[in-house]
Parts: C-alpha cells; structure tokens; sequence
C-alpha cells in the first residue's frame, strides 16, 4: 500500500490506517457490543493487507480496545506503528472527563503500555484540548516522555490553529488528527493551510463519518447503545441530506467498479496535505473493502462533479 511520511520529520504511514474505536465495545460512546475474536481477526487481516498503523484510545471501551490491540499484536509488536491517545480519563461508573494534567497524561501512558503489551508508543496524542489546564503544561508532559523514550512521535485531535501554535512554540507537533470529510471541512479554512506550513502531518478520522458516508447506512440496524443514536448528523433533518449526498455518489461509484465507501475515502485521500485516513472496522471484510479505496483513481472531470454535488446538497 502506498505510504505517505508523517509531517517533516514523522514515520511513513500507509495512506489507510486501521481505527479501533468500535472494537472497544459497549461504553457511553461505544459503537455497541463486539466480538473480540472477530476483533482480533479485523487487526491480523488488515497488516496481512499491508496497514502498518493502527489507530486506539485509552478511552475506547473504558481501555477494552487497547487491551485487544495488546494481545493481537503479540509476537508482531515492531510490524504496526501503534497510535493511541491520552487525556479522557473515567471513574468506576464508566463516566468520563478530561484531564490533561501532567500527573494524568504520566498515570495514562504507563496503563497504555501496560493494556497494549509493550515498553513504547509509537504515536501518544492528546485526545481533547482540556480547557482547565494551560496547554504548556501538558505538551512539556509530552515533550519529557518522548526523552524518556517511552513515545516516539507526539501529536494532537481535535486542536484548533491557535492551540497548535502555542504548542509548536514549546515543541513540534508530529502531528494533527481532525474529523475531515465530505460533510465535516471546516479544516480545510485554517487548520490545514497550517498543518502545512509547518510540517504538522494529518491523520484524518471519520473520512465515512462514522459511516453515514458508507453507502450502507441503516439507522434501524445499529445497536441499542450505539453513540450515533444520540447524534444531531443522524437524525433529520440533517440525515436526509446526508443520504442524499450518497445517493449522488452512487453513480460516480458505479463508473469504478468501486463501493461508496471507498470513493469518500479516496476523495479525503485527495487532499495532499493528509497523510492517512482512519478507517474503521469491525469484520476482516471491511477491512479488504477499506484498503481498495488507497488504489481508487477518479478523473479530474468527477471530482469536480463530486465537489458540485457536495456545494449543492449541503
């Protein structure tokens, strides 16, 4: 799979990354529950496929995503970069806060490690920007942990310019994973121009916005305790216009042999200042679905089609 360096100084990711938020299973944010097995089997078959990267969170499942990542990696840890992150922390009742102190961050990153089995991280990332505690504090955190050795590369979600520019000042920012997709630009105004300019490499997450996008979306087959029930996206009036987009994209797919989830994909892996999309997946089979979007080539003639598609629907 094609691979694309990590800002100016990062690791080349492959273009798809493997996310393992569903994976995490049931919590107040999870996608429902999930057969570990089946978990287990998605991450082999995505490096057997060519992904080196995969994406996690503390947070994902209450650290239940970590621990599977942890016991499928066994034995093949230095084959996938591992990129989790830190900052959501939760209380014996499951509910969740942000804490971006330096003790939190160290007392994170040490059951990071333990969860996933192994003495680094390739890439810690902040998960939120934590409004309570200055910034500074928290990236000299970081700054300090990658001396230690303990992560190779540092990085952001969810920061605005303004927040990476306070930490830039401090130390580079590897890098930036923002929600971007066809839906979701708002990025594409400052945050990306920047992440340019300064050599900040860019992740995106949700390119199928949590796969509404997909193509395959059916409000009446997720799970009871799935946190896209409580989204404004997927209720109307937004969903119908949501849906209307894919039903444009269609076509457009059809002429490619391609799915429509590989087409949104493709169409985020277009902006040459991303280094790699998040994918997520549940079965081994949508990973195989995911990784044909990296080799998807649309003429210039549709993506222009596709783009005066997406300024009329929204």
């Amino acid at each position: 799979m094609k691979t694309r360096k990590l800002g100016k100084d990062g690791p080349d990711l492959t273009v798809i990354g493997l996310g393992a938020w569903a994976i995490g299973g049931p919590w107040i944010w999870g996608w429902g529950t999930q057969d570990d097995q089946q978990s287990i089997d998605t991450i082999h078959r995505a490096i057997d496929l060519g992904i080196n990267w995969i994406d996690t969170a503390a947070v994902y499942g209450l650290g239940h995503s970590e621990s599977i990542l942890g016991g499928a990696l066994r034995g093949i840890r230095k084959k996938v970069i591992v990129a989790t992150k830190c900052g959501l922390v939760w209380n014996n009742k499951g509910k969740v806060r942000n804490d971006l102190s330096p003790a939190s961050i160290r007392k994170e990153l040490e059951a990071s490690l333990q969860r996933l089995q192994t003495d680094y991280i390739d890439l810690y990332q902040f998960h939120w920007p934590d409004p309570n505690i200055p910034v500074e504090k928290s990236w000299e955190t970081m700054v300090q942990l990658k001396q230690e050795g303990k992560i190779r590369f540092i990085g952001v979600s969810n920061f605005d310019v303004p927040l990476l520019e306070r930490c830039e000042k401090i130390a580079h920012v590897d890098s930036l994973q923002p929600q971007y997709n066809m839906v979701k630009r708002d990025s594409e105004k400052k945050i990306l121009p920047y992440c340019e300019q300064v050599g900040v490499g860019v992740v995106a997450y949700s390119p199928m916005m949590s796969g509404l996008l997909s193509g395959k979306f059916d409000l009446s087959k997720i799970a009871a305790g799935d946190w896209r029930r409580k989204s404004d996206d997927f209720r109307e009036p937004k969903l119908s216009k949501h849906l209307a987009l894919v039903d444009e994209l269609r076509p457009i797919a059809n002429k490619y042999n391609a799915t429509v989830a590989q087409l949104v994909v493709a169409w985020v892996l277009k902006q040459h200042t991303v280094t790699s999309a998040i994918v997520g997946a549940r079965r081994p089979d949508q990973v195989v679905e995911n990784v044909k979007s990296a080799e998807l080539e649309i003429s210039d003639e549709d993506w222009e089609t596709i783009e005066n598609t997406i300024q009329n629907i929204s």
